[in-house]
């Protein structure tokens, strides 16, 4: 009950507001002419999250941190609970990307907020014609500037817009940006898209209605990677305690769904940091399986992603929650 009535306050209080009007409708699709039955197509796996196939988007790397991106399915080893699982699916290829790039405005961030704007605004222009974006912003509330779009000029006009004001309400824009991520619908039906949020904060959550607890565990339910960039703040005592705070939740939100967490302690990384996450999106592998046990409890099912060859680190999602019926 707590949570769905955090949801119903955050529905009813959050001050949500879209900039991109409304929605556009797709076109009609023409009339076709009655065609011959054809045979059916032979089906190929779905990426339901704790349905049937478990799908994880997997990123190794050497142990100078390169991105190894050569590796076969023979390679990899996918542990459930310590049960090793058999490999129904794998693909290296470059697939499309969603991903929602959210970028704290509170005012806090005046002063760097033109320097925060550029490295974004470089993040997106990195964007291929396939990928989709949007662009949030968030202090006391929560903003869709731009929604889902392949424009990397739009997401520009986006960011240039954000201003500094306000307090953090980071978990209610995570939050938000997970459910909207639900909806990005790729070109094509038969696609997977991996999807992605780059969230860029430089302190504690100080004003959302829903508690990180909550916003953690929708985390672990998606299929969504979570990369964060916590912004140090000054040295002051007050300061420092409330970026330790900050700096485990952005860690627990990255590390529990196959993401990343940087700490940059000049703003000048920014631009660095954005170039390695979209670097990491475009050399990663999909791998799926269908899980062997098939209890439908509910349970938390730890899972653990290993590659033979030597000095080569893989990293996924921690786990997911198995289906309850």
């Amino acid at each position: 009950m707590r949570q769905w009535a955090s949801i119903l306050a955050l529905c009813a209080s959050i001050g949500l507001v879209s900039a991109a009007g409304q929605d556009v409708p797709s076109p009609p699709a023409p009339a076709q002419p009655p065609a011959a039955p054809q045979p059916a197509p032979p089906q190929t796996p779905a990426f339901r999250a704790g349905v049937e196939l478990v799908s994880l988007n997997v990123t190794v790397t050497d142990s100078a941190t390169r991105y190894v991106t050569d590796l076969e399915e023979i390679d990899f080893q996918i542990y459930e609970d310590g049960v090793k699982q058999d490999l129904t699916f794998f693909n290296r290829t470059n697939l499309p990307i969603a991903l929602a790039l959210l970028v704290d405005t509170s005012a806090s961030m005046e002063t760097r907020l033109p320097i925060a704007q550029e490295a974004a605004i470089g993040f997106a222009r990195k964007l291929r014609p396939q990928d989709l974006a949007e662009v949030i912003d968030f202090d006391s509330r929560v903003i869709i500037l731009q929604a889902f779009t392949n424009r990397a000029s739009e997401l520009e006009q986006a960011i240039r817009r954000t201003s500094a004001g306000g307090s953090t309400s980071m978990y209610n824009a995570v939050y938000i940006a997970l459910k909207d991520l639900k909806k990005a619908v790729a070109t094509n039906v038969e696609e997977i898209r991996r999807q992605a949020i780059v969230v860029m904060s430089d302190g504690e959550d100080t004003s959302s209605l829903l508690p990180f607890e909550e916003v953690l565990d929708l985390a672990k339910r998606s299929e969504t990677a979570i990369y964060a960039i916590g912004l140090r703040t000054g040295e002051g005592s007050a300061a420092s305690r409330g970026f330790k705070e900050a700096e485990f939740v952005l860690r627990q939100l990255a590390q529990q769904t196959g993401g990343r967490a940087f700490f940059p302690s000049q703003m000048s990384e920014l631009a660095s940091i954005y170039s390695q996450i979209s670097d990491e999106l475009s050399s990663q592998y999909t791998v799926g399986y269908t899980s062997k046990n098939g209890r439908r409890d509910g349970a938390w099912r730890r899972i653990v992603v290993r590659v033979n060859r030597p000095s080569t680190t893989a990293r996924a999602k921690q786990g997911y929650f198995a289906p309850t019926r």
